[in-house]
């Protein structure tokens, strides 16, 4: 009999993404309900209950942002009129200001932020990053003396310094003042700075409680510009570069930040800056219209933007997946002083020259991506796959990897495995450094916590975090962090988790529907963009294109009409070829070519159809499920069978043929025994066509029984 499971070969060549689906419950009800009293569709009803808001007032200060009272920056952050004052008392005293960044997108736009406004109010100012590969992140003792030794008398941090208690100290002493603006974690000592701005210093109800650092840095700008009377020509530049920085370092988009990005994503397309012109124009970014109402420039923090007629838009995935790599990719592998001469200067010559050194540092950066991650992969299946059950978490580290990018393929392999990731390189024969990327259920920084006397330097929070540690100590952390993962995680939670928001129909899917979803723009950090799902459809043309991503056609018959739909899976060339009746998990997305706009599909997950999961893991495991069906005029047996205490369904034709599948696995077997079974692909029409009709034959029996 057949009765030997599928080659292990083919489960992994064949398999699906490995994934966790969490549908909202559908709230028909209270939808309808918030749609009355709102004018807004139920569907839009919908997906505003599952990111909390469920009334009329929520609803109105989600949606008209600008509608709401914004309280004084002065009054929320304790320092911010010290710090006013001691750049005001530099400006007129014309003494020499010094900026320290960082080496990531906030940190690069709240440099060039500063010394744009700083230069425009009149004040002598220059900036400094730390080397990423030699120095690592923040301000340090060779920065704080080496701009002591130039003459600087204050020193402005930018998305760093918290944590800087000695560097600062050392300014101090060398009778340096200090203004820290950061938003990271608050230590358990602050550091002896003049001013500290931090929103998580201030109230948790604070509308500025969520800004980055390029936020803290457009706060402390425009205050100034303010006190000086200075605004004319400033906001519209410090706002756009403060757009930038606030999606690229994926900052929530609420509060404030839902409010100011919605007001510059207006204003990016029509910059006055080369280098944002530049970045757009090489990033081949188009803007869309917006669909409502035009912000004309606020000259204050609090007030609402005046109102204009016509506008196009960008959306934050032109600057998530197309602007803000392009000057992330510097910070990794380049030299960040290419970003801050793009963002400060005012000649479009040296802005599309510095925008193409971004553009060839990404390319070189996706190169090396790509390059790491196969050799992860690589490693990962050889060596760890058979213990990730019982590990469940990942330690991969090699030799000659760029640090600048194994953040990103950590990421990655997150999303592949399903499990914490812990990825590093080796500095010198006896250092290791790395990144970590966490899954929702596992806290990194706890975790490099319960490894803390094996690791040099760390940091980080719950959902990811950098360290070091001496080689000689690998199998220990290791062992540690495996230690860490099964105290925390079950088997069940070994799965990437894809929130849903709701189910539709390819009949639905159209333009009214895009244009509703506008409603809910910006979508980002705590306002992801809706997700819905599309039960038992139909893949009827699919193509490997560009770096391994898939290229579909998808249709759903509904009251026998066939309605077809384009998508697009980034990256999965893995799950290539998709099973040809699946469930589908996507985003909406608009495609203009020659003119024509399109709605199409961005997939972000697949399972076997519903139906088919149903049948498999619902039917008795003591006897077989079995019933006969006719195909095409003839008859067939069939039934649920356990094999080694997995499901599988098997198909028998009236000359003693057997067709065998497994769920999630689109390899299946046919023959007389397994001994002479050949493998085939059972996504091919002429298998699949008779699988459905023996599944829609068990569900009868199944649902009876």
């Amino acid at each position: 009999m057949l009765d030997r499971p599928l080659t292990e070969r083919s489960q992994i060549r064949r398999r699906l993404p490995n994934q966790r689906w969490q549908i909202y419950p559908q709230k028909v009800e209270l939808a309808e309900k918030l749609a009355s009293l709102t004018n807004l569709s139920p569907i839009i009803s919908q997906l505003l209950i599952n990111r909390g808001i469920e009334t009329p007032a929520q609803a109105q200060a989600f949606l008209e942002p600008e509608s709401i009272v914004l309280p004084s920056p002065l009054e929320e952050f304790p320092d911010l009129a010290m710090s006013v004052e001691l750049l005001q008392e530099a400006i007129a005293s014309q003494s020499k200001i010094a900026i320290c960044g960082d080496y990531d997108a906030d940190g690069m736009t709240s440099t060039a932020l500063l010394l744009r406004s700083l230069r425009a109010l009149g004040a002598r100012v220059d900036y400094a990053i730390p080397s990423r590969m030699h120095e690592g992140y923040g301000i340090n003792k060779r920065i704080v003396e080496e701009f002591h030794s130039e003459g600087v008398k204050l020193i402005l941090t930018v998305d760093n310094g918290i944590s800087a208690y000695e560097p600062i100290a050392r300014a101090r002493e060398l009778g340096v003042k200090v203004i820290v603006t950061d938003h990271h974690d608050i230590p358990q000592q602050l550091p002896p700075a003049d001013a500290i701005l931090n929103p998580k210093l201030i109230a948790e109800s604070s509308p500025y409680r969520g800004v980055a650092g390029v936020g803290v840095a457009y706060i402390l700008a425009v205050c100034l510009a303010q006190q000086l009377g200075e605004t004319r020509g400033l906001i519209q530049p410090m706002l756009e570069l403060f757009t930038l920085g606030t999606i690229a370092d994926l900052a929530p988009l609420t509060g404030v930040n839902r409010r100011w990005v919605k007001r510059g994503l207006k204003h990016l397309p029509k910059s006055r800056l080369p280098g944002v012109q530049a970045l757009i124009q090489i990033g081949g970014v188009q803007a869309k219209e917006a669909g409502e109402p035009r912000s004309s420039g606020a000259t204050s923090l609090t007030q609402g933007a005046g109102k204009k007629n016509s506008s196009k838009s960008l959306k934050p995935e032109d600057i998530g997946f197309r602007l803000g790599p392009r000057i992330n990719a510097v910070g990794r592998i380049g030299d960040p002083q290419t970003v801050i001469d793009l963002l400060t200067t005012d000649d479009m010559g040296i802005a599309l020259t510095r925008a193409m050194q971004c553009e060839q540092t990404n390319t070189s950066r996706q190169q090396m991506c790509e390059e790491i991650e196969q050799e992860a992969i690589a490693y990962v299946e050889s060596e760890f796959t058979a213990s990730l059950p019982q590990d469940r978490v990942l330690v991969v580290v090699q030799p000659e990897w760029h640090h600048g990018v194994i953040g990103i393929v950590a990421s990655r392999l997150v999303e592949r495995y399903g499990v914490p990731v812990f990825i590093g390189t080796y500095e010198d024969a006896g250092h290791i450094r790395g990144s970590a990327r966490g899954i929702p259920e596992f806290h990194v920084f706890e975790a490099l916590e319960y490894c803390r006397d094996l690791l040099g330097k760390f940091g980080g929070h719950k959902a990811a975090g950098g360290f070091s540690l001496p080689a000689e100590n690998l199998e220990l952390v290791r062992s540690r962090l495996i230690d860490f993962a099964n105290q925390c995680l079950e088997p069940q939670h070994l799965k990437p988790l894809l929130k849903i928001d709701a189910q539709a129909n390819f009949d639905h899917i159209n333009h009214q529907l895009f244009q509703q979803l506008n409603a809910l723009h910006p979508c980002g950090i705590d306002n992801p963009d809706p997700v819905f799902w599309t039960a038992n459809v139909q893949v009827i043309e699919q193509q490997i294109v560009g770096k391994g991503h898939i290229k579909v056609k998808l249709a759903q018959t509904i009251n026998n009409q066939q309605y077809t739909i384009k998508a697009i899976a980034w990256r999965w060339r893995d799950y290539y070829p998709l099973p040809q009746r699946v469930d589908v998990a996507y985003k909406l997305r608009e495609n203009t070519f020659n003119g024509n706009t399109t709605i199409e599909l961005e997939l972000l997950g697949v399972r076997l159809t519903t139906i088919s999961s149903q049948i498999f893991y619902t039917s008795p495991k003591t006897h077989p499920l079995k019933t006969t069906f006719h195909y095409q005029e003839r008859q067939y047996t069939c039934g649920i069978y356990q094999n080694n205490y997995l499901p599988e369904l098997r198909i028998k034709n009236p000359e003693g043929k057997i067709l065998v599948m497994h769920p999630g696995s689109i390899i299946g077997l046919l023959g007389t025994s397994r001994e002479e079974a050949i493998e085939v692909d059972i996504s091919q029409p002429q298998y699949d066509s008779i699988i459905q009709a023996a599944l829609q034959a068990l569900s009868y029996i199944n649902a009876e029984s």
